[in-house]
C-alpha cells in the first residue's frame, strides 16, 4: 500500500518564520501562470497585494519557494518566478543557450506581472539569468543582486551542485530523497530540507519521488547526466560572455557572496567583477555556503531591503 505524504503548498510558512525568528502573520501569496507566445506556461508566486517591487530568480534545480523565508522577512510585494523547467513551470526551450532562453521567458513574465519592479535578485543560475536579462531587456533590470555567482563560475567550483543535480531521477521513498539532500546540504537544518523537498519534488502514483526539475527526464526528453563528467569536459561552463553584462548594466549591481566552502565564487571572481564594474557592491556572508537564502535568509533580506529600497 502506497503511503501518501501530505503537502499543502501554502501551509508551511509558519515553519520558516519560527526557524529564523521572524514574527509571523499569514502572508498573502498566490500562484499565477503566464502563457508565453509559444504556448508554454511559466508559473510564479506573487507575494502581497501591491505592485511587486522585487523579482526573485532561484538557482538551478530549485523553485520559487526557495525564497519563502526571505519573502517573509522582507514583507514587501514581490514576484518569485519558477524558472523554465523548474517548479510548476513548463520546460525550457531547447533551441537556445539556457540563460538566453530563461531571460526571454522571464522578461515576458516580468512585463506581465511586475513591470515596475525596482530590482532583480538572482541566485546561482538565477543570477546568470539576471545578467542575461539585463542584456535582453535592460529596462527591466533597474538594479541587480547576484547571489553567490559570477560569470566566472567553473565546473570545479560548481562540482558539488553538479554532483547533486546529476543524481538519480527517482527515489524509492521520502527517506531516500531526504538522505541525499541532507548529504549535499550540510549547513541546513533537516526541517528546512524536508520543507524544501515537499516544494521541489512530487510523489508519483507508486510512492516514489521525482524532483520537479527532472520530471521531463522520465519522458525521455533529456538523457540522464553522468555522475561525473568525462575528463575531457572543459572546466569552463561557458558563461564568460555575461561579464559584458556586469560592465554594461544600467543600474547598481551587488554581489552577495557566501564564504563557506560550498560557495561557487572565488576571490578571483570577486576581483574580476569589481574590475568590470568598479562601482559594484560586494557583501560577504560569513555563515553561508552557496545557498544564502537558506543559510542566512534574514541577513539576505536585510541586504535586499537596503539595496533595493521601497518606493
Amino acid at each position: 500500500m502506497t503511503v501518501r505524504v501530505a503537502y499543502d503548498e501554502f501551509g508551511m510558512f509558519h515553519e520558516n518564520a519560527e526557524e529564523f525568528g521572524i514574527p509571523f502573520r499569514t502572508p498573502t501569496v498566490r500562484r499565477e501562470s503566464v502563457e508565453l507566445p509559444d504556448g508554454r506556461k511559466i508559473s510564479s508566486l506573487v507575494w502581497g497585494t501591491g505592485d511587486p517591487e522585487i523579482v526573485l530568480l532561484h538557482g538551478g534545480g530549485q523553485n520559487a519557494h526557495t525564497w519563502d523565508t526571505v519573502a517573509l522577512a522582507l514583507d514587501r510585494p514581490l514576484l518569485a518566478i519558477d524558472l523554465p523547467g523548474h517548479g510548476h513551470s513548463d520546460n525550457a526551450r531547447a533551441d537556445v543557450p539556457v540563460t538566453d532562453g530563461n531571460a526571454e521567458d522571464v522578461a515576458y513574465v516580468i512585463r506581465a506581472l511586475a513591470p515596475n519592479a525596482r530590482g532583480v535578485v538572482g541566485m546561482s543560475m538565477g543570477g546568470l539569468t539576471t545578467l542575461a536579462l539585463s542584456l535582453h531587456a535592460p529596462d527591466l533590470v533597474r538594479s541587480a543582486i547576484l547571489v553567490d555567482v559570477t560569470p566566472g563560475v567553473t565546473r570545479d567550483q560548481a562540482s558539488q551542485i553538479i554532483g547533486f543535480l546529476s543524481g538519480p531521477v527517482t527515489f524509492a521513498d521520502f527517506d531516500e530523497i531526504l538522505a541525499r539532500t541532507v548529504e549535499f546540504n550540510p549547513t541546513r537544518s533537516e526541517q528546512s530540507l524536508r520543507r524544501g523537498i515537499l516544494h521541489n519534488a512530487e510523489q508519483l502514483d507508486d510512492g516514489s519521488w521525482v524532483w520537479r526539475h527532472q520530471r521531463h527526464r522520465l519522458d525521455g526528453d533529456v538523457q540522464p547526466a553522468a555522475e561525473a563528467p568525462p575528463a575531457e569536459v572543459p572546466n569552463d561552463l561557458g558563461f564568460g560572455d555575461l561579464w559584458d553584462a556586469v560592465a554594461q548594466i544600467n543600474g547598481p549591481i551587488c554581489l552577495a557572496r557566501g564564504m563557506r566552502s560550498q560557495s561557487v565564487v572565488s576571490d578571483e571572481n570577486e576581483a574580476e567583477l569589481l574590475r568590470r564594474n568598479p562601482s559594484a557592491k560586494v557583501v560577504h556572508f560569513v555563515e553561508s555556503g552557496h545557498s544564502l537564502q537558506g543559510d542566512e535568509p534574514v541577513k539576505l533580506a536585510r541586504l535586499i531591503d537596503e539595496f533595493i529600497p521601497a518606493p
